[in-house]
C-alpha cells in the first residue's frame, strides 16, 4: 500500500532536514557531506571520536561519541532524520551493527548503510567479491530494526580507483606502467566522487512521501529497501588509458604495457587474503569485476536523467585521479618521515 504525507501522524515532517553522517572527512563521506551542504536543505551532524584529527567540511556541526558506549551514539543520533554510514573496510566489523542499532533506538526512520558498491541485484559479483554476503547483512539488519534503508549502487569510483594504484585499475604513474586484465577491452561501470556525493544530495532533498494520491513527483520513498543506481562513465581500461595519454600528453611508447590473465589475477588475489594478507583484496575486488563474461556494468539501471545528475568531463576526472595519487604518495612520505 502506498504511503502518503497526508495520512502520517501530526508532527510528520515530510523532508530529510537532520542528516547524521559517520566518516564525514573520509574518501566518500567528505563528497556527500559537501553535497548535502551546498542544497541549503540540510543540517549535517558528524559523528566523530574523541581526538580525531580529521579534517571536515565547513559547516559541519560535531557529535563526539565513543563506540565502547552505546549511550554516546544514541544522543549523537537523538533527533536526526537520516543515518548516513561511511566507514574504511579496516573498521572493526561490529561498527555498523552498532551503529544501526543506536540508529533505531534513538528513533531514525531511515539509514544509508556502507555500500557505495556495484548492482546488488548481481549476486554473482556480490559474492565473488566477498561484499555482496556482508552488504546483504547489512542492509537486513536494518530491515529487522524496523527501519529502512537507501543503499548507493555506483560502481568503482573512478577517480579514486585510477589513482590508487596498480592493484585496482592498472595505472602506476609513478612508473609510467599499466597492466592490462585480458585484452584490455571490457568495460565496466564507473562514477566520480563527486557524482556520487551529488546523487545522495539529490535523493535526500526530495519530498519523503508523496501529499496524497494525485501527488506523482519523485520522492525518497521510491527508494526505500532499493538501490540508488548511478553512473558517471562506461569504461574499458583501454578507454582509461586512452584518457590518461590525453591527459599527460604521452603516448604508447612512454608507457610498459603488460597483460595478465584476469581470473588468474582474480584468483592470486582471493589466495593472498585467505592467507590473512588483505593486500590481495584490491586484486580480486578490480579483476572480478573484469570478467568478460559477467562485467561490473550496470548501464541499464542508471538513474542519472531522473536526477538530474550533470554529464562529466572524463579528461577531467583522470586529471582529478592523478592528482590523487600524487596527494596519496605525499601523504604516505610524510607519515614515513
Amino acid at each position: 500500500m502506498p504511503e502518503y504525507a497526508k495520512d502520517q501522524l501530526t508532527g510528520f515532517k515530510n523532508a530529510i532536514e537532520k542528516v547524521a553522517i559517520v566518516g564525514a572527512g573520509g574518501t566518500i563521506g567528505t563528497h556527500i557531506t559537501t553535497a548535502l551542504l551546498s542544497t541549503g536543505k540540510h543540517t549535517v551532524t558528524a559523528l566523530s571520536r574523541a581526538g580525531s584529527t580529521n579534517t571536515l567540511p565547513i559547516g559541519v556541526q560535531i557529535a563526539t561519541v565513543d563506540y565502547a558506549d552505546e549511550s554516546t551514539l544514541i544522543a549523537a543520533l537523538q533527533n536526526q532524520d537520516f543515518l548516513i554510514i561511511t566507514m574504511s573496510p579496516t573498521a572493526p566489523r561490529d561498527t555498523h551493527s552498532k551503529l544501526v542499532q543506536a540508529a533505531s533506538k534513538a528513533g531514525i526512520r531511515y539509514v544509508m548503510p556502507n555500500g557505495y558498491a556495484g548492482d546488488i541485484e548481481h549476486v554473482a559479483l556480490g559474492n565473488d567479491t566477498l561484499l555482496g554476503p556482508v552488504a546483504k547483512a547489512q542492509r537486513e539488519e536494518i530491515e529487522k530494526l524496523g527501519m529502512k534503508w537507501v543503499t548507493v549502487c555506483c560502481g568503482f569510483w573512478y577517480d579514486y580507483s585510477l589513482g590508487g594504484g596498480e592493484s585496482r585499475f592498472g595505472f602506476d604513474f609513478g612508473k609510467r606502467a599499466v597492466t592490462f586484465y585480458g585484452d584490455g577491452d571490457v568495460k565496466v561501470s564507473g562514477s566520480t566522487l563527486a557524482q556520487v556525493g551529488r546523487a545522495v544530495a539529490r535523493v535526500l532533498s526530495l519530498k519523503v512521501l508523496p501529499e496524497d494520491e494525485r501527488d506523482d513527483g519523485l520522492t525518497l520513498s521510491t527508494w526505500l529497501n532499493k538501490g540508488v543506481y548511478v553512473k558517471s562513465f562506461i569504461l574499458s581500461q583501454k578507454d582509461m588509458f586512452d584518457s590518461v595519454k590525453r591527459v599527460t600528453g604521452t603516448t604508447d611508447g612512454d608507457w610498459t604495457i603488460t597483460h595478465e590473465d584476469t581470473k588468474k589475477r582474480y584468483a592470486d588475489g582471493l589466495a593472498q587474503v585467505k592467507k590473512g594478507n588483505m593486500a590481495g583484496f584490491s586484486k580480486l575486488l578490480y579483476a572480478r569485476a573484469f570478467y568478460p563474461e559477467d562485467p561490473g556494468e550496470h548501464s541499464a539501471k542508471a538513474q542519472n536523467e531522473l536526477l538530474d545528475l550533470p554529464e562529466e568531463s572524463l579528461d577531467q576526472a583522470t586529471e582529478a585521479g592523478i592528482e590523487l595519487e600524487k596527494e596519496l604518495k605525499k601523504r604516505i612520505e610524510r607519515m614515513a618521515a
